[in-house]
């Protein structure tokens, strides 16, 4: 999307530098009309800077670099970013590479997929048709997906030993994928999605299972909570039936 810029300074090439410098373009990328020439004046009366017209084409991967720098460097974790884009699938891929990629990626990606989030929103403002934004760190996707796909099988393995249905911790959308596709092809099992963002979790059913409760899948996954409840007071003890008066 072409946009513009107005800018002023002591002299054109100043007005057009300081243009460059707040779009962070090249001059081959604009292209600059002088709206006014710099006066001097006289005695400094009648002074004028020079303004000029920088017309510029903003693209989804523009924006999502720049906003995903800018965030990067507010977490105080600035860090190399390679972007690769699939102009046919409408694709933006984003690696990071740094010092302190523990932090960016966070427990279990939740930091990595919220950046990926909100860069989405930004890439995709004012266009027309839906950019996808993938950002990883340190190859942390590719090892998770094969985490998931181990996981997976074992669980569906223990859906058919039991014969019950399976419920795996809650996951992002993302995650869910990689679990359906994994066991989508395996014989004596089917999966499906059950609950609500952000506490949705995969369900692995076996064929001719026994009953409809299933068996989790060990671990309390996001937020996990115990839900013994302490029977009694302190101490676990009981409280004594009150005395009724004869």
């Amino acid at each position: 999307m072409k946009k513009i810029l107005e800018s002023k300074g002591n002299t054109i090439e100043e007005a057009i530098e300081n243009a460059l410098g707040l779009l962070g373009c090249d001059r081959d990328d604009v292209s600059v009309e002088v709206m006014q020439q710099p006066k001097s004046g006289f005695l400094g009366f009648g002074k004028q800077k020079a303004v000029v017209k920088v017309e510029y084409t903003t693209t989804p991967t523009d924006r999502a670099r720049s906003f995903a720098e800018g965030i990067l460097i507010r977490f105080g974790t600035p860090c190399n970013i390679k972007v690769t884009e699939d102009l046919d699938k409408k694709v933006i891929n984003m690696e990071l590479s740094g010092d302190k990629m523990n932090t960016v990626i966070g427990r279990r990606g939740e930091t990595l997929d919220a950046i990926q989030y909100l860069t989405t929103i930004v890439a995709n403002r004012e266009e027309d048709e839906h950019w996808r934004v993938v950002i990883d760190a340190e190859n942390y996707r590719s090892r998770r997906e094969d985490s998931l796909e181990g996981l997976a099988k074992k669980m569906a393995e223990k859906a058919i030993k039991y014969k019950k249905p399976v419920a795996l911790e809650a996951m992002p959308a993302n995650e869910r994928r990689v679990i359906h596709a994994t066991l989508q092809d395996m014989a004596g099992i089917s999966t499906h999605s059950t609950g609500s963002e952000p506490n949705r979790k995969v369900v692995i059913v076996p064929d001719g299972a026994t009953t409809n409760a299933p068996i989790q899948s060990g671990g309390r996954g996001r937020g996990g909570n115990n839900n013994r409840r302490r029977r009694g007071g302190k101490g676990g003890k009981r409280p004594s039936a009150p005395k009724t008066q004869q």
